[in-house]
């Protein structure tokens, strides 16, 4: 380092060696300026924070002629040329030191925006400086400092190409949601005569499709809507599958205002089929738009509920995007100038394969049309797990009572006990176990649906007949743990990674003996889901327990382990028990559908302290397929549960 120490005037002149050195160094600080505080790259720095705060206060502007610019003109033209992307202002960074020739500099800065959907654009700019008199540098100010081909009153837009969305696919491999035709019921204010009577002529239309549309048409609020619309304006009421729609036409096709739009959305082959269990695609709704601003705008079809809306992203894929140029008009309307400066293609989204069989989950819906309870009907396929049908009967819309119950399962339960009871060799099937009107634990009575008696009979015969008296009477049989230790074999309490939502029970353990009692018949603390006592009664069927199936792709990550095998000798007598249910005992109404032997159990489970609130219950299987069937406050399983298991099985042999 230099120091120079001033001098009398008279002793001013240097030598000529010191004063090369001294020019030396002058000019190496001259290049080497933005390293120093009060170089151009303080300017820099100080500008790129501005232009993301929109404050540039603290930074000095010219234009190419060196005129002055103020700085509020400069930030707002940032945001009028940032156009349709000024809310989500870029990141911005220095690329290297600014380059200086005497009183000029240039800066290279990296400009990246974060796009809608996370998509990045990126790119760099030249930001020219000059030194002012003041030795302080100062921007030159000019629009291609945003985007290089940008001009004053120029503006950047975003437009959006929607990425097809993929599709839910069956177990074949074929879709189950597909584009299919629908038909937007609207009305146009202007051409009504009378609303009260097209309000009430409408209703009675749409009561009129069978199966009857769930929820219901809500017409209420129909003659606001049109007093407040603009007199040529489609207000729409309903979206009506084009079958549904067919029905009526002739009702509304001519009523006064009615207008009619066909178009295609996203649907699976039936209203019913697998609601739940699928979900729904509609467009974007206000919700949606709120919560994620960044990925959605008003038009874009979202996945709601079920697996429609868990997978959306993948089934939605990635939207191309298109950075343009528009050209501001006087009247504040914009004209695209025909320039493109970013595109990004759309990324069709990925399907998800399913398990499902399409004439399973027919019958299984059909099964459950004209329950109107809150019902679920749940099969699947013994050899391997796969579940081929999840239908769910009335109740709000989403909620998958097939998979996500957690009820009691009432005498359905039977099939735990027993199996416990013949592990250990506590009872056989041709064992006399008494049945008794009433059985007392504890000062706790527990008595059989209508207070029925079979006296002492073989166990078999309990267990057809579903005698609670008699597994009462065997609970201590079991010890505190031995119901819990023969559900966990069987599923149940197990962690499944199935794709989708499921609970997989709760089974009573420990407790007094009046609750290992209640357990031993499906009361008390235990709660399960239709899905998994299908996945219990699969498991006595198959010899050992594996975890459903649902996805195959994407598979999911850490599926349960199967469970170990089951003594043969054990399930070979259950299985007996199960078959005489049908031949001889509550599920008798099945004895004579078509196809291989049935074999099942039957429950009636109470819920509450009033013994005649009851739901219903049927498990079995035929051949290769495995179900369960619930019935919220059903009553008795034999006039509600077991009708639907036989319109079930009646539908899978008619296939």
């Amino acid at each position: 380092m230099l120091v120079w120490y001033p001098v009398r005037r008279r002793h001013s002149h240097i030598r000529p060696a010191l004063a090369a050195v001294a020019a030396t160094v002058l000019a190496v600080g001259a290049l080497t300026g933005c390293s120093a505080e009060d170089g151009p790259d303080r300017s820099v720095d100080a500008f790129l924070t501005g232009w993301r705060s929109g404050n540039l206060q603290a930074v000095g502007f010219i234009d190419a002629t060196g005129a002055r610019v103020p700085a509020a003109d400069v930030a707002k033209e940032i945001k009028s040329l940032s156009g349709e992307l000024a809310a989500t202002p870029p990141e911005l960074k220095r690329a290297g030191d600014a380059t200086i020739t005497a009183d000029t500099a240039t800066a290279r800065v990296q400009v990246t925006w974060t796009l809608p959907g996370q998509t990045r654009w990126a790119y760099e700019r030249p930001v020219r400086l000059k030194r002012g008199g003041d030795d302080q540098w100062q921007v030159i100010w000019e629009p291609t400092v945003v985007q290089e081909k940008l001009e004053k009153g120029d503006r950047l837009a975003l437009r959006r190409d929607p990425a097809p969305r993929a599709g839910v696919l069956d177990g074949a491999g074929a879709p189950i949601v597909a584009p299919r035709p629908v038909v937007r019921v609207g009305v146009q204010p202007s051409e009504v005569t009378d609303v009260k009577a097209l309000v009430r002529q409408l209703d009675a239309a749409f009561k009129a499709i069978r199966p009857a549309l769930v929820p219901p048409v809500d017409l209420s609020d129909l003659p606001k809507r049109l007093s407040e619309a603009d007199s040529g304006a489609f207000v729409e009421v309903v979206t009506l599958r084009d079958e549904a729609y067919r029905q009526i036409r002739p009702r509304i096709y001519d009523l006064p205002g009615t207008k009619f739009r066909a178009e295609k959305l996203a649907l699976a082959p039936t209203r019913e089929f697998a609601r739940a269990l699928l979900g729904s695609v509609d467009p974007a709704q206000a919700d949606d738009l709120k919560a994620h601003p960044d990925r959605y705008v008003a038009g874009d079809l979202v996945g709601h509920g079920g697996l429609q809306g868990r997978y959306d992203e993948r089934l939605r894929g990635a939207p191309g995007l298109t950075v343009i140029t528009e050209r501001q008009n006087p009247d504040g309307t914009t004209t695209p100038t025909g320039t493109e400066v970013f595109r990004s293609e759309p990324k069709a989204g990925q399907p998800l394969k399913t398990t499902l069989d399409v004439a399973t989950q027919n019958a299984a819906d059909a099964a459950l049309r004209g329950e109107k309870r809150r019902s679920a009907l749940v099969a699947l396929r013994i050899s391997d797990g796969a579940v081929l049908a999840a239908a769910n009967g009335p109740g709000p819309a989403g909620e998958n009572l097939a998979f996500t119950a957690q009820v009691p399962p009432g005498s359905t339960f039977k099939v735990v006990s027993a199996l416990g009871l013949l592990d250990r060799g506590a009872v056989t099937t041709d064992a006399p176990v008494g049945c008794p009107k009433t059985f007392a634990v504890d000062g706790r009575p527990f008595k059989n649906s209508d207070n029925f008696v079979l006296g002492t009979v073989p166990f078999r015969t309990d267990f057809a007949k579903s005698c609670n008296t008699a597994f009462a009477s065997l609970a201590p049989k079991l010890g505190p743990d031995g119901l819990a230790t023969t559900g966990r074999a069987l599923g149940l309490e197990a962690k499944w990674d199935l794709g989708a939502d499921v609970f997989t029970g709760t089974v009573s353990t420990g407790g007094s003996a009046t609750e290992q009692a209640a357990a031993a018949i499906g009361q008390g603390t235990t709660v399960v889901s239709p899905l998994a006592m299908a996945g219990a009664t699969a498991a006595v069927a198959r010899g050992h327990w594996e975890q459903p199936k649902l996805l195959l792709d994407p598979a999911p990550q850490q599926p349960a382990p199967a469970g170990p095998a089951l003594k043969p000798e054990s399930v070979a007598a259950l299985k007996a028990m199960m078959r005489e249910v049908v031949t001889a005992g509550t599920g008798s109404a099945l004895r004579d559908v078509p196809g291989e032997p049935v074999y099942g159990k039957t429950g009636t489970a109470e819920y509450d302290n009033n013994p005649a609130h009851t739901h219903a219950w049927f498990v079995g299987w035929q051949g290769d397929v495995a179900f369960a069937v619930f019935v919220e406050q059903g009553g008795s399983s034999t006039s509600s549960a077991v009708p639907i298991s036989e319109r079930f099985l009646r539908a899978l042999a008619a296939h």
